[in-house]
């Protein structure tokens, strides 16, 4: 006798919300699949923090607003659900219809790479940050050594890729007016 296998289980976003607001940690909501995200590192959250504070530093009263890690953004092309490590966007954010909880316009958006999420972050979620019309930048920010990932929109369906790999070596925002040194991104981490 065999078992023919078992359709995945799908939930609808109300679904998703609704378990969201009461659970004690966070999930993705993949077009009908709910993913746990699992918990970062003491690097990965500093190189976050670190983020964090250059951008609020170089934007201190300039109409951006700063997100870390638990503000969820969602991508309705894809109807994705999730929670990007770092995220700017104009003011007034632009919210879901019906919700308080969920921004719909990010400008920048970085992910701190870890070994579990690396592969993620590099395809399926970055195509599904591509189909938002306001995104413009995507910062990948490896924790494990000096090396970042600066994607920059072009034009429609073509971006730009720059490295930087020296502590020294840093990086100027296209779309926002922000530079950035390695050397300060990385400044508490100890490879």
């Amino acid at each position: 006798m065999t078992t023919t296998p078992l359709p995945p289980k799908t939930d609808t976003a109300e679904v998703y919300l609704a378990l969201e607001v009461e659970s004690d940690i966070r999930h993705e909501y993949r077009n009908g699949e709910i993913v746990p995200m699992t918990g970062g590192t003491p690097a990965h959250n500093e190189i976050s923090s670190l983020l964090n504070a250059l951008l609020r530093v170089a934007l201190k009263g300039q109409p951006y607003s700063i997100f870390v890690a638990d503000q969820r953004l969602w991508i309705p092309a894809v109807n994705l659900y999730t929670y990007p490590d770092v995220m700017v966007t104009r003011r007034p954010v632009d919210l879901q219809p019906g919700r308080k909880d969920t921004v719909m316009n990010p400008i920048l958006i970085a992910e701190v790479l870890s070994d579990s999420t690396e592969g993620y972050d590099r395809g399926d979620k970055f195509a599904a940050y591509r189909t938002i019309a306001t995104f413009q930048e995507y910062l990948l920010i490896n924790q494990y050594r000096y090396h970042v990932e600066h994607y920059h929109k072009e034009a429609e369906n073509q971006w730009l890729l720059m490295e930087y790999r020296e502590p020294e070596a840093n990086f100027t925002l296209r779309s926002l007016p922000v530079t950035i040194t390695l050397g300060d991104l990385y400044e508490a981490i100890v490879f």
